[in-house]
């Protein structure tokens, strides 16, 4: 947790696909499409310049997998997006959405986790978790986060 995450604001998440505390659905997970889910929020605050999305699954066996997306559905598997949206490197190497796909056994927890910024980070494409949570330190203004889960189909 950066040094402002514990005073930021609350920002509510939603989506259309994804229940708070509910299955993930297949066609978002590596088992199925592998697409992005649609998310969506409010209560951003007005100084708002850019959002930062994190996915992870603190379940993983290798720790923390992490990656950072864009909102809409399906986005492309593209470095930079048209918008100016930037992937980071997810845990698998990977500039891209990379759907749940845990081992078999339990279900695992994915926290998709929006950060409200008073600045734009403008940091290439690629970069890791470390680097971004630098980045994003002393500049959070609101956050929020929709958890939902997913087991392995045998």
């Amino acid at each position: 947790m950066t040094s402002t995450e514990s005073r930021a604001a609350e920002i509510t998440m939603t989506s259309p696909v994804i229940e708070q505390g509910g299955r993930i659905p297949y066609l978002y997970t590596c088992e199925g499409d592998d697409i992005s889910p649609p998310l969506q929020w409010s209560g951003a605050p007005v100084q708002t310049r850019s959002f930062t999305l994190i996915c992870e699954d603190p379940d993983a066996p290798r720790g923390t997998y992490m990656q950072t997306v864009e909102l809409a559905q399906a986005v492309p598997t593209l470095p930079e997006l048209p918008s100016g949206a930037r992937h980071g490197r997810n845990s698998a190497g990977d500039l891209a959405y990379a759907g749940p796909c845990p081992p078999p056994g339990k279900p695992h927890r994915y926290f998709f986790r929006l950060y409200a910024l008073d600045t734009l980070l403008n940091l290439p494409p690629g970069i890791t978790r470390a680097e971004l949570e630098k980045a994003m330190d002393q500049h959070i203004l609101a956050q929020g986060s929709i958890m939902g889960t997913y087991q392995h189909r045998p």
